[in-house]
């Protein structure tokens, strides 16, 4: 399997699904798709790399953490992200997420993201490879 990200369509707000051939790369392809919700991710300059820890009771509560961590620190940094590493331990994930401080003339940014949801959230094997799914509230 190929590491992929995509939208899906859902009402008001926004499907983000990472595919990828480990559960690790899923993760970091639902970043990019949660990016791409913004920005076109390839405009995003890794300058800064930020570290990301987060734990939850299961893998689709890690996801909604996981995406829920980028999303605060993408307020409170003021930053886009565009390259991930992630490591997952059981239901531990350490992250770098990398990228550079917002250019609203440079990244066009759509859209803001308020949260990740519980909706259609997914984390699962999916033809040989993974798949972790939600829909972001914009």
């Amino acid at each position: 399997m190929d590491n992929h990200w995509e939208h899906f369509e859902h009402g008001a707000d926004i499907g983000v699904r990472g595919l990828g051939a480990t559960k690790a790369a899923a993760f970091e392809q639902a970043a990019l798709a949660l990016t791409a919700v913004i920005t076109d991710p390839p405009r995003v300059v890794p300058v800064t790399t930020v570290h990301i820890r987060c734990t939850a009771p299961d893998d689709e509560l890690l996801l909604v953490e996981w995406l829920n961590a980028l999303i605060y620190e993408m307020a409170v940094r003021r930053m886009l992200f565009g390259r991930f590493h992630v490591e997952l331990d059981g239901t531990r994930l350490e992250a770098q997420a990398i990228g550079e401080p917002t250019s609203v003339q440079r990244h066009q940014p759509a859209v803001e993201i308020k949260g990740a949801t519980y909706t259609a959230l997914r984390v699962a094997s999916s033809d040989g490879g993974w798949l972790a799914q939600t829909v972001v509230d914009v």
